[in-house]
């Protein structure tokens, strides 16, 4: 079983990536118990494939390590995704990491248990997990988990955040035991893909649908 962590921090060390990791930690171990060996953790430092990632909306496809970043995510059984918070939303490259994976495979996260967290300066930020992050997921097609995790700078050390953690982390462990082995693409045929404007009704026909019928002729 595996697990991949996508952190979006940008400094070394990071309170991103410190989330993610705690998370992580109790997300493995439960994901496979009663087995005393835990799930495989993978972490995916954004930072490190910012060029790549740009590269990949001029060029079209990504370069090497972006594209065994992006097999990584979707050979997973689980995700943990972590952003610092920017102007009350997630990062700039956490969501281009996102929207370059789903040109690449729209299906990538399809069905898949992903848990959703944060870090930002202040607790009024908490809102960007259902606001920004939780919307962005369910459009992807991912299974989001009911707990998010924000972390703002006054929770590191204080009494809650453990609980959040232990609670979120959890609710991802059993979601990744019942998807266990079905990361990927879902058994059977494959639907067609339709193209939404391969049939377009003009719009004077459409009109003509919507207009109300005058009076009937007098005898």
């Amino acid at each position: 079983m595996k697990l991949v962590v996508v952190s979006a921090g940008l400094s070394v060390p990071s309170s991103t990536r410190l989330l993610g990791d705690r998370l992580a930690a109790v997300a493995a171990p439960a994901a496979t118990a009663p087995e005393p060996a835990p799930a495989d953790v993978r972490v995916i430092e954004l930072r490190d494939l910012a060029v790549e990632i740009a590269h990949t909306f001029t060029n079209g496809f990504p370069g090497p390590a972006l594209a065994d970043a992006f097999a990584e995510v979707a050979a997973a059984d689980g995700l943990i995704v972590v952003t610092p918070v920017f102007s009350a939303s997630y990062s700039g490259l956490f969501k281009s990491f996102f929207d370059a994976l789903s040109v690449t495979d729209e299906d990538a996260l399809a069905g898949k248990p992903v848990l959703i967290a944060a870090t930002g300066g202040t607790a009024r930020h908490s809102l960007v997990l259902d606001h920004a992050l939780r919307p962005l997921f369910a459009y992807l097609k991912a299974v989001v988990v009911p707990t998010g995790v924000y972390a703002a700078s006054e929770d590191w050390g204080a009494e809650g955040l453990d609980a959040r953690i232990g609670r979120a982390a959890t609710e991802l462990a059993a979601l990744m035991a019942g998807t266990a082995g079905t990361a990927g693409r879902p058994a059977g045929r494959p639907l067609p893909k339709r193209d939404s404007f391969e049939e377009v009704t003009p719009f004077a026909e459409r009109l003509a649908a919507l207009s109300v019928p005058g009076p009937s002729p007098a005898p």
